[in-house]
């Protein structure tokens, strides 16, 4: 054979720039919008633009997406798949600092890099819809969902105890410190006292917690959701304070301990220490407060060392009548619960500790199994005790603690000491940023009027271009230092006023974009009624877990928040959610510090995108993620290759193989099931397996028999199926040829293993038809070597279960 003559190898380099050209020409990935006839909205979570460009992590996460968008399209549905960019946040801007870079510059070129990466990897995404945090038309809107929450009583400014990260100098949310770190510099964060914009989240998380229990979503982010709220059922009790007209509310789970409640503590920060402090006591607790505004909200929350001081003041226990002193100490914070607790130091650990540093009383009121009242004190005591009964508890000795918690508090609320309350551990959302690269936040302060909101008419309230962007360490943004954007009249009564500084948490970008997409280039509305009826909510959403308590709760929030507006008829924004795994390399989680980062750009050079993305998929189950390896890739690209070859090759004389096809069959209803259950890892394996069948001794495949092999693979290579569908006779594109049918009837094998036994033991294992007689069945056991040897006399019985056993009595 000639050169001329030879068959054309498959070449990525020049089948996949083809047909992301024929994509765009004949608008094969653009949704219809306005008149889908079944749709089905598919979402990937948006990445932050990087300077670093696509990594495989991101590639991963978003061809797991992009295979179930096209399975769904295949399947007959008008898939909506949009992607766009995070382009705001810290992040973004630290990297501009880095380079010496402006973001305003920067992030530009950024998402154009990210734009031409996703494009080589094939994603069905309708890029006409792509939106841009970043972008003025976008952010307009991002004001106009403040505006909206300070309408409904939702936005609010504080001054409050905050979390400040001292190397990206700015206030973090309680969400994004992990461990005392900030989440994304690594960085332990302080505690400040500042003036910040707050959502009312708290307000919402009966409902958010609610609805978890219907939610489609991965029970692991579901799981995570429920304990970042922290429903804790239990009861707020009133301390009066002797000698002054004041009481003291605290909140606790276990009212059942109330008698073992030795001394009170408040938080350095409670309003009630200057009215109870003594005048003997007065220096010694200022001094305390002082050195305690020195410290971190972490630190406070983690020390071991218990430190404290005695106000001087005594309150009454409701149940024994007896004074207790009042103390103030680190360990209890102004932010969580009522900022003042009851101490039973013979059941926490933390009040033990503190017992014992100041030698307080410590009184046993729950006894284990083996327990009785003047049992010595143990650890047993602050783990086994909801197990136990009441000892020392006056007229409720002997109760099981869960009865106890109950009756005490209903005695107590008798006695008007107590009501039971449900409490949440979700606090509300401080969405001040004291840096630049930003949406502002559109209030106005004018002295006379006070905080007015920018009009709906006003905005966007641009970002304007500065060159001296860097935070400080002061707590306040850049953007104040520039007189001649915040100085405004007042909207209200034309004095002059003073724009706010701050802006808002890239969070808050990302927590309606879904809302957006449909409507991205309607510069009228955030988002188009009839599209938003028609493509929301998302039916399909994935992404990473590491977001659980951070853009997905926020998302649920604000979803809600504008359904109680009025603007949408639903609450919760995704109907499904599957939070999929990491990838690590070489048994370590992927970063720039450890050097292990992969650009998938050198990889979909030398393999190709179809052969990378399935590679990705092929490490492991999706959901879980796997190890990068790059020797794996090679048999991926096989696959690929031997899937041209057999469709260059194949014939349309005679017929299909019958085994081939039974085999057909039950591979489109595997790698069907597998494929909606994103269980991509072993659809390949079936698809690889099937082709080893149809190739199997080097024979020609029949075109029936790789041309629905050719449409499993779609979701998974694209690019090669479209060319494989082309060659095949086609014209349209593979993706509006459907998702093939299988048989039923052919799922079942025509051949069985039958067991052979003699005298009740088996002896061998014969390939036989399923519709075999026992005659039949019989003859071909005798004839079998292994079997035979066993029969040496009179068969007196035959006991036969078709296509499962025959069993010879002799």
């Amino acid at each position: 054979m000639s050169e001329i003559d030879a068959p054309t190898p498959y070449l990525p380099s020049a089948v996949e720039p083809k047909w992301q050209a024929r994509w765009t020409e004949r608008g094969t990935n653009t949704a219809k919008l306005d008149a889908p006839a079944n749709p089905f909205y598919a979402l990937m979570m948006f990445p932050y633009p990087s300077a670093e460009g696509l990594h495989v992590g991101n590639l991963f996460a978003f061809t797991g997406s992009d295979i179930s968008a096209r399975f769904h399209r295949l399947l007959g549905h008008d898939v909506f798949q949009p992607l766009g960019f995070d382009a705001f946040g810290i992040h973004s801007e630290n990297y501009a600092l880095k380079v010496g870079a402006h973001p305003m510059e920067l992030t530009p070129k950024n998402v154009a890099n990210f734009t031409r990466q996703l494009g080589r990897a094939g994603f069905m995404v309708d890029w006409n819809q792509k939106v841009d945090t970043s972008r003025p038309d976008y952010y307009k809107w991002t004001q106009w969902v403040f505006l909206q929450l300070h309408k409904q009583g939702l936005a609010y400014k504080k001054a409050a105890a905050v979390n400040w990260c001292p190397t990206d100098k700015t206030v973090l949310a309680n969400e994004q410190v992990e461990n005392g770190l900030c989440e994304r510099c690594g960085t332990a964060v302080e505690q400040r006292f500042l003036e910040q914009w707050f959502f009312r989240i708290s307000e919402y998380a009966p409902r958010l917690l609610a609805n978890l229990d219907w939610l489609d979503w991965s029970h692991v982010t579901r799981q995570a959701q429920r304990n970042w709220i922290g429903k804790s059922e239990g009861a707020e009790l009133t301390f009066s304070i002797a000698g002054h007209d004041a009481s003291v509310t605290v909140f606790t789970t276990r009212a059942d301990t109330i008698y073992g409640a030795t001394y009170l503590v408040l938080a350095p920060e409670h309003p009630l220490v200057g009215a109870l402090t003594s005048d003997a006591q007065r220096d010694a607790v200022a001094q305390y407060v002082d050195a305690t505004k020195k410290q971190d909200l972490i630190s406070r929350k983690s020390s071991k060392e218990k430190t404290g001081v005695f106000t001087g003041a005594y309150a009454v226990n409701p149940a024994t009548g007896q004074n207790i002193p009042v103390w103030i100490a680190d360990y209890v914070l102004m932010e969580y619960g009522t900022g003042a607790i009851m101490a039973v130091p013979g059941h926490d650990e933390r009040d033990f500790e503190f017992a014992q540093v100041f030698n307080l009383p410590i009184v046993r009121v729950v006894a284990g199994p083996d327990d009785h009242a003047d049992t010595p004190l143990g650890d047993s005591a602050f783990t086994d005790d909801e197990q136990g009964r009441l000892v020392n508890s006056g007229e409720f000795d002997g109760l099981a603690v869960q009865d106890a918690k109950r009756t005490v508090t209903t005695w107590l609320e008798g006695q008007q000491h107590a009501k039971a309350v449900t409490n949440f551990r979700l606090h509300d959302w401080c969405i001040s940023r004291q840096r630049y690269w930003g949406p502002p936040i559109p209030i106005i302060y004018c002295d006379d009027c006070g905080a007015v909101p920018v009009p709906e008419s006003q905005l966007p309230v641009e970002l304007p271009f500065i060159p001296d962007f860097k935070p400080d360490d002061s707590g306040i943004s850049p953007l104040a230092r520039h007189e001649e954007w915040y100085r405004v009249p007042c909207p209200t009564c034309s004095k002059p006023a003073r724009r706010e500084t701050d802006v808002s948490d890239t969070f808050l970008d990302s927590a309606w974009y879904f809302l957006r997409y449909p409507s991205a280039n309607n510069s009228d509305v955030p988002f188009d009624a009839a599209r938003t009826q028609t493509w929301l909510p998302v039916n399909s959403y994935i992404g990473g877990n590491e977001h659980a308590v951070l853009h997905l709760l926020y998302s649920r929030f604000i979803t809600m928040v504008l359904k109680d507006g009025g603007f949408i008829d639903f609450e919760e924004p995704f109907t499904r959610f599957r939070a999929h795994g990491m990838i690590i390399r070489e048994g370590a989680k992927m970063s720039k510090s450890k050097g292990n980062v992969i650009n998938p750009d050198v990889y979909m050079e030398e393999w190709g995108a179809d052969a990378f993305r399935m590679y990705l998929m092929f490490l492991g189950p999706y959901e879980e993620g796997g190890d990068f390896r790059d020797q794996g890739i090679s048999g991926v690209r096989r696959y690929l290759d031997r899937l041209w070859t057999s469709v260059r090759d194949a014939t349309t004389e005679g017929a299909p193989d019958a085994d081939v096809l039974r085999k057909l069959h039950r591979t489109i209803k595997k790698v069907g099931e597998d494929t909606a259950n994103l269980a991509y890892n072993t659809a390949i394996a079936a698809m690889m397996e099937y082709l080893n069948a149809v190739r199997r001794s080097d024979r020609v495949p029949h075109r029936d028999e790789v041309l629905s092999l050719v449409q499993l693979t779609a979701a998974y290579a694209p690019h090669l199926a479209e060319e494989c569908w082309e060659q095949l006779g086609h014209i349209g594109s593979v993706f509006d040829a459907g998702w093939p049918t299988f048989d039923p009837a052919m799922l079942l094998d025509n051949e069985v293993d039958l067991v052979v036994q003699v005298n009740g033991k088996v002896r061998g294992k014969i390939r036989v038809a399923v519709e075999i007689t026992q005659d039949a069945a019989m003859a071909l056991a005798l004839a079998d070597e292994g079997v035979a040897r066993f029969v040496t006399s009179e068969i007196k019985k035959v006991i036969f279960v078709p296509k499962r056993l025959l069993n010879i009595v002799v």
